[in-house]
């Protein structure tokens, strides 16, 4: 033990003797850690927000007008407010058709300008409380009671205290609760009320608003379906446009589908760019060891000549390397953390991709991955030169190094 010891302080030593030449490739492990560090965790919060909003939506396909498909995608992987409306009679038909379980319609209100929430773009969504599976839920687990008259829930991102009261369209509505964030914006940024609500706002804004908006209790802009067991949202979705003219079925497997598409090509980039700089650290790290044992060797060959065996010299070698990577995993991981910080609103809203940071739990395990990582990197770059280091011949050593 006392030995081990002995290696271990030798070894801080001798990181310290050469301050510049550590705090490079501290930095080297540094840049590795915190590239992949900071390229996983933004994958996995994409994905993280990706499952708990689909699941959030609760519905296996979205029955909308022809002409706003791309509206409609729009509100729901972006939360971009959009307005558009069909007749409720989409609504009787979709019952109609085969391998449809459960039906819910509801209305997507763009909001005035400058009629909320300093500069967040809120999303007005209303609901039918009779039939809807989407809101309601979350209204019995957490507010134990449906919303009435002017009650609205809010997301996670709207800036509004509970207790508070919220206009649109001339018409103030008070806030009940805030559900939990998504990581969807068309979750986390929206306003929930009910239909009755909707309409009335919509029938009070021609006397009480500055810009009005004229909304018939005939219209809806959506329908919400669950697909019955044995039919695939898919095979629903096809069987509702063949069925109704007019409208567009989106089955929410081809919205995830095509985010996990752009996550794939995505992190492939990230996986390709990872790999090349990591190899680049490892040759860096490895020459520059290369030299440290090369500069050395008169020093390890009197260390050995003095009774150190080659086990010593191969852990001293290696032990250097665990502490100078060590601190650069710590680093890279504040570093990697303080980028995702600084860059993830300007990436999401380029990517248009759903974000939200996974469980604690998986965090934990990121970290220390990342803290694993790092060391091994130093470990494999260094494995090497401690090998040869530990071989040398103690005379051959001493000579070659005066």
């Amino acid at each position: 033990m006392g030995t081990r010891l002995n290696i271990v302080s030798l070894a801080i030593k001798n990181i310290r003797r050469k301050v510049i030449r550590s705090i490079l490739l501290l930095l080297a492990v540094t840049v590795v850690t915190g590239t992949i560090f900071s390229a996983t965790l933004f994958i996995y919060s994409m994905r993280n927000a990706l499952k708990i909003g689909t699941y959030r939506l609760g519905a296996d396909v979205l029955v909308v007008p022809d002409k706003y498909e791309s509206q409609a995608r729009a509100a729901l992987l972006a939360g971009k407010p959009q307005s558009f409306f069909m007749d409720r009679s989409v609504l009787d038909k979709v019952k109609r058709v085969e391998g449809v379980k459960d039906v819910s319609s509801q209305l997507f209100i763009k909001p005035a300008n400058l009629s909320c929430c300093f500069n967040v773009d809120t999303f007005l969504v209303a609901f039918d409380p009779k039939t809807d599976f989407t809101v309601a839920p979350w209204l019995a687990n957490h507010l134990g009671k449906p919303l009435s008259g002017n009650e609205v829930i809010i997301g996670r991102a709207v800036p509004v205290a509970i207790g508070d009261s919220i206009p649109f369209y001339g018409t103030s509505f008070k806030v009940m609760g805030t559900m939990e964030s998504t990581g969807m914006n068309f979750f986390d940024k929206s306003v929930f009320m009910t239909m009755d609500a909707a309409y009335n706002m919509a029938e009070a804004s021609k006397v009480k608003a500055m810009e009005p908006i004229t909304i018939g209790r005939n219209q809806i802009s959506a329908v919400l379906v669950k697909a019955a067991e044995g039919y695939s949202p898919d095979r629903v979705a096809i069987k509702i446009e063949n069925a109704i003219p007019g409208i567009k079925a989106i089955a929410s497997d081809q919205v995830v589908s095509t985010v996990r598409k752009q996550l794939s090509g995505l992190l492939k980039g990230i996986v390709a760019a990872s790999f090349i700089i990591w190899i680049l650290a490892l040759l860096m790290m490895g020459f520059a060891f290369y030299m440290i044992v090369n500069e050395r060797q008169r020093e390890l060959g009197l260390m050995m000549a003095m009774g150190a065996k080659k086990h010593h010299i191969f852990g001293l070698i290696i032990n250097e390397a665990v502490w100078i990577s060590l601190p650069g995993g710590i680093l890279g991981l504040t570093a990697g953390s303080a980028l995702i910080y600084t860059f993830k609103d300007l990436l999401l809203e380029s990517l248009k991709l759903p974000y939200l940071l996974p469980p604690t739990s998986t965090l934990l395990e990121l970290v220390a991955g990342a803290v694993v990582f790092s060391v091994l990197t130093g470990l494999l770059a260094s494995l090497i030169p401690a090998a040869l280091a530990s071989r040398m011949e103690p005379y051959e050593a001493i000579r070659k190094g005066e």
